[in-house]
């Protein structure tokens, strides 16, 4: 009996302390296949929304990975760290006291870095310098420079405040904990966004928990954890159909024409010129054939889909 292997989007509620490589390998030990990937990282850290991309659905992911994102985070004003987050180690620990930072202050430093800013990532990140991976060169002692960066800070919002008073190598230092909300375009560093809070605020400052609650259309909300043996995982697979009808407009096909365009050929449609993709969905609204280019009521493909046993054969 022949069996489809699995193909799809799979959203993953990402548990703390575990790194996205790892999530990606737990889904290809459920799933039993090697061709899954994600579309961006989270850092081990972090908790919340990672979408995974499986079998010919890995096609998707270059689309995913630029889609805007929310996520919520506790900034600690007082203590800087060498990462940014609670993972690094304290580098400044001036505190910051009740007395001494106000509410009005907070709002201002928060305000400064909405819209479009240009940030400079965090020492500590993925990006490559010189072919080599920044927080490589980071923990090996050598000096780090990056480049700002244009990103887009849509929503940046402190929903409380604590004051408490924490144990930083054996000293009190005061501290001031803010709950905050983020909506960002992709590329966004939230750590980098809790340093310069506090680098207008003149103190250091760092995350202590960070979770990703949206990207794009989906929502956490609708995540599985994998380290559950009792999800059922193919179940939780989104069809590639469903997927891109979320993301893009869409051109229904029929079967002939389905065929034609899996088999490189253009074909003529009624639809408007689009400067983005069009899914290319056959009728009956259950494949995806392809993401293509639509000029002058023909269709140019820009990624075809073939069906996971296709792909595979």
């Amino acid at each position: 009996m022949l069996v489809t292997p699995p193909d799809g989007i799979i959203l993953v509620d990402k548990p703390q302390g575990i790194s996205s490589h790892r999530v990606v390998s737990i889904a290809r030990r459920r799933l039993g296949l090697k061709k899954i990937g994600h579309a961006g990282t989270l850092d081990p850290m972090a908790t919340g929304l990672l979408l995974l991309g499986v079998g010919p659905s890995t096609r998707l992911l270059t689309h995913l990975v630029g889609l805007g994102k929310t996520y919520t985070a506790t900034i600690r004003l007082g203590v800087g760290t060498d990462s940014d987050d609670a993972d690094g180690e304290p580098v400044s620990s001036v505190g910051a006291a009740a007395d001494s930072v106000s509410d009005q202050a907070i709002e201002a430093a928060v305000a400064a870095l909405r819209g479009p800013i240009d940030q400079v990532p965090s020492t500590v990140s993925a990006i490559k310098v010189d072919g080599r991976r920044a927080y490589d060169l980071a923990r090996k002692g050598e000096a780090v420079t990056l480049r700002a960066r244009r990103v887009t800070v849509d929503r940046f919002e402190v929903l409380g405040r604590v004051d408490r008073v924490v144990s930083v190598d054996g000293a009190d230092v005061p501290v001031i904990d803010l709950d905050v909300v983020v909506s960002c375009s992709s590329g966004t560093y939230i750590r980098a966004l809790a340093r310069d809070v506090g680098v207008t605020l003149g103190t250091g400052a760092h995350l202590t928990a960070l979770r990703r609650t949206v990207v794009g259309p989906f929502t956490v909300d609708d995540a599985v954890d994998l380290e559950d043996d009792a999800v059922d995982v193919h179940g939780a697979l989104a069809r590639p159909a469903d997927v891109a009808r979320r993301l893009f407009p869409v051109v229904q096909l029929d079967g002939h024409q389905a065929k034609d365009l899996g088999d490189g050929k253009r074909i003529s449609v009624e639809h408007p010129d689009s400067e983005g993709p069009v899914a290319a969905i056959a009728t009956g609204g259950d494949r995806l054939v392809g993401l293509v280019a639509v000029r002058r009521g023909q269709l140019r493909v820009i990624t075809n889909f073939p069906t996971a046993a296709g792909a595979n054969a």
